[in-house]
Order: C-alpha cells, then sequence, then structure tokens
C-alpha cells in the first residue's frame, strides 16, 4: 500500500509539474490546468486514504461548497476584476496555510521538533503577511481603497521594528514551543505587516504585486507541508512559490525595476503635475478617419491595454481584426507584460474572443516592427506606449521599456479622454503630429469601425 500511495504522490508531482510548464504558453495554458486538476485530484485522494479518513462528511460538504462558490465566481466575475479575484485567491491559500499552522500548533502534545516548530512559524508569518496583503490588494484594484500609495512618517522604520518584533518571538517561540502567546503576536505582527506591506504601493505597481504575493501563498503551502510531513504539499507550494518568484522577476524587468525599488519607492502616484495639458490641444478625430486609414494599410499592430478590459471590447476588437484580415491586411497583437492590471491578464482577455495565439507577439518579438507599421491601433493602453519613459528623467516610468507604437507612421488611440494611466504621467503619444485620438467608449468606437469598413 505504501509503494503505492508512494507511486500516486510522485504521478502527482510530475502531473503538478508538466502543468505548469504548458502554462507558460497561451497555446497550452487550458492543458496546463487540466494536469494541474488532476494532479490536485490525484493528492487529495491519496492524502486522505494514508491518513485512514472515513468520514467524509465534513470533506463532502466543503467540496460542495467550495465548488459552488467557485462556479458562481467564474461565471459572474466579469474580466476587469479578474485581477481581484487573484489577488483575493491568493489572500485565501495565505490564510488557509496560516489556519492550518494554527491547528496543527494546537493539535501537537508534548514536544514539539524544531524543523516543525520552525515551520509552524514561517507558515503562519508568510500565509497571514499574504492574507492581508491580498485583502489590501483586492480592495485597491477593486476602488475600495484608495489606489495611490499610501504613506505616512516612519512608515519604513515601524516596518523595520515589527519584521524585528517577529524575529524576536519566533526564537523565543522556537526555543519554547508551549509559548502559545508568542504565537498569537506573531498572528498580530504579520496581520499589520501584510497590511503595511501593500498599502504604500500604487496601482501601477499591482502587477508586481499580485506575482509577489502568489510567490509568498507558495511558500507559506510549502511551510505547511513541512508542518504536515506532506511532501506534495511542499512540492506544489514550492513550485508556486519558485513560478510567482520568477513572474515576478519578469514584471520587474518589464518595468525597469527591482523589487525593493516598488516596495520602498512605488510609483502610481497621481499627484504628477500634468501642466501640458492646458497648454497643448489635440484634435478630436472620427471613427471614419480611423477607418480610412485601417483600409489603406498594408501592416496594423494593435496594443490592448486596461481599457479594453473595461469596455468589454474585445469581442468587437476581434470581428475587427477578422475582417482586416479578410481584406489581406496583415495584422497582430502587441502585448505588454504589464499591460492590465495583473500578469497575463490581455492574453487571458483576449483568449475570451477566440484570439488566435499566432497573433499575439511580445514586446520583444514585436517592437522592431513598429517603424514598418502602417497603423498602430491603442485601444485602452497609456502608459506601456509612454515615450516619456525613454526620454524624460523625471517621469516614474523613465527606463520603464515600452512598445514603440509612437514609431509608426499613424497611431489611433481610442480613449476615453486624455487622463494618465496608473502612473499619473501625461502621454507624450496623445499629442504628435502622426497621432489620432478618438474619444469615446472604445466597444463602441470600435464597431463604428466595423460598420464603416462594411460599406
Amino acid at each position: 500500500m505504501n509503494i503505492i500511495i508512494a507511486l500516486a504522490y510522485l504521478l502527482s508531482s510530475i502531473l503538478f509539474i508538466l502543468g505548469l510548464k504548458n502554462l507558460g504558453s497561451p497555446k497550452t495554458a487550458r492543458r496546463g490546468n487540466q494536469l494541474a486538476m488532476t494532479a490536485m485530484l490525484i493528492a487529495i485522494i491519496v492524502t486522505l486514504t494514508k491518513n485512514e479518513i472515513l468520514d467524509f462528511t465534513l470533506i463532502i460538504i466543503g467540496l460542495i461548497i467550495g465548488s459552488a462558490i467557485g462556479a458562481i465566481i467564474a461565471r459572474k466575475v466579469q474580466m476587469t476584476a479578474v485581477p481581484q479575484m487573484v489577488a483575493l485567491f491568493n489572500g485565501l491559500g495565505g490564510g488557509a496555510s496560516a489556519l492550518v499552522a494554527l491547528a496543527e500548533y494546537n493539535r501537537f502534545s508534548g514536544d514539539l521538533r524544531i524543523d516543525v516548530i520552525i515551520s509552524m512559524v514561517v507558515s503562519l508569518f508568510i500565509g497571514t503577511v499574504t492574507f492581508t496583503g491580498s485583502l489590501v490588494a483586492f480592495g485597491k484594484l477593486q476602488g475600495l481603497i484608495r489606489s495611490a500609495p499610501v504613506v505616512f512618517k516612519a512608515q519604513r522604520f515601524l516596518n523595520i521594528l515589527l519584521f524585528t518584533l517577529f524575529l524576536i518571538m519566533g526564537i523565543i517561540v522556537i526555543i519554547n514551543p508551549a509559548n502559545s502567546t508568542g504565537l498569537l503576536i506573531i498572528l498580530a505582527i504579520a496581520l499589520i505587516l501584510g497590511i503595511l506591506f501593500v498599502m504604500p504601493i500604487g496601482g501601477a505597481d499591482m502587477p508586481v504585486v499580485i506575482s509577489t504575493l502568489n510567490s509568498c501563498s507558495g511558500l507559506a503551502a510549502a511551510a505547511t507541508g513541512f508542518v504536515l510531513s506532506n511532501n506534495i504539499l511542499i512540492i506544489c507550494g514550492a513550485l508556486v512559490g519558485a513560478s510567482g518568484f520568477i513572474l515576478t522577476r519578469i514584471m520587474c524587468k518589464a518595468m525597469n525595476r527591482s523589487l525593493v525599488n516598488i516596495i520602498f519607492g512605488p510609483v502610481g502616484t497621481v499627484s504628477v503635475n500634468n501642466n501640458n495639458n492646458d497648454k497643448r490641444k489635440v484634435i478630436n478625430y472620427t471613427e471614419e478617419d480611423a477607418s480610412i486609414m485601417l483600409e489603406a494599410a498594408k501592416k496594423v499592430i494593435i496594443v490592448p491595454g486596461y481599457g479594453l478590459a473595461v469596455a468589454q471590447a474585445q469581442f468587437a476588437l476581434q470581428e475587427l481584426v477578422t475582417m482586416l484580415i479578410n481584406k489581406g491586411i496583415h495584422v497582430r497583437y502587441a502585448i505588454h507584460p504589464v499591460a492590465g492590471r495583473m500578469p497575463g491578464h490581455m492574453n487571458v482577455l483576449l483568449a475570451e474572443a477566440n484570439v488566435s495565439y499566432d497573433l499575439l507577439f511580445d514586446l520583444n518579438g514585436i517592437n522592431g516592427e513598429f517603424k514598418n507599421t502602417d497603423v498602430a491601433l491603442i485601444v485602452g493602453a497609456n502608459d506601456v506606449i509612454n515615450p516619456s519613459a525613454r526620454t524624460n528623467k523625471e517621469s516614474p516610468l523613465y527606463g520603464m521599456p515600452i512598445l514603440n507604437a509612437d514609431q509608426a507612421k499613424t497611431v489611433v488611440i481610442c480613449k476615453r479622454s486624455l487622463s494618465p494611466g496608473f502612473s499619473g504621467v501625461d502621454n507624450e503619444l496623445f499629442y504628435q503630429e502622426n497621432t489620432l485620438m478618438i474619444f469615446g467608449d472604445a466597444k463602441e468606437s470600435i464597431n463604428k469601425m466595423i460598420q464603416l469598413l462594411k460599406t
């Protein structure tokens, strides 16, 4: 029996790894999810069998309730709210790890091995920080909390003081595991630190925050695995933690910033002065002007952004793309790594509209093509196409790799207004001579272009 259990855990581990590998590409992401779900199902069944759990009543009740909630969320949550949902799920994962650590502490009687009590402390701390930090991220993304950085004097000092206090209390609990008060103090410290960790981070950095919290939830799960002596939980948590860390590095590179700089020197403030708005004017072009440009073009690159998700214009946009392709026009999508409000947001959005993966290109794969492009159609993107990131050293975007949309012969921007993006920085591209600004709802504008191209 032990051999069968070991082999089942091995199979589950292999499926987790294959699932993660498949998640690396939009083409295979669905298969990756299916493999990971199968791996989790095997792991749950084997764990229940291994521990000889005979009464499945509470487990079945929990399964039914959880599945029902998940099904409702999957159907009801709009694509614009997916980042909030991911943040919330990260928090629930971290909270679950913290609760398991507390439950195991209360269950144990007698002396605890030093490796077990260390794992409990780590799991409790990281899991709780992830929980409250994710709730704050959810609040910022949902608009329940101010999205701009919230800072106050001596904030860093307070963070350092609290973390030092955690280390001291952690050592005390490890030396004397019977000190349950110390464990509760660690819980309280972690609850506060999670809030203080995310509050000073602005909306522009939310993709990095989400991937960081995702990594933390994995680390908390791995630590819980050591508490439970469960190898599959250790492996699964380590995979999530490592992949989240790698994704965080990718996000930081895409923004040309370090994680330390994001945490201690946030952008996302809306206090940037845009004095040029009163002096420079833009011409309000029409959908007819844009349709003429598109129909005459040979090469078109489309840059989607968060505004596309807000307008729910992905289906209309794909209809426009199909129409252009049928007219013999070469069309591609340019996806910036931090477009939207979470990693991969644009890929998920476009997949919902059944956009062919062959049309999707990342920044490095398409940036050199803009100079040979007739029309760059921008739908809801802002910071990721702002030329000031290259030239304005005073801009918080300076040094951030951007899509070279300004190098196209004509730039068509569908946007509600001249308002800045999450960084709060005015976009120089709006005022270029080759830019056509079309103000209004992106979905309505694109539908008008479709009708004009049909005539």
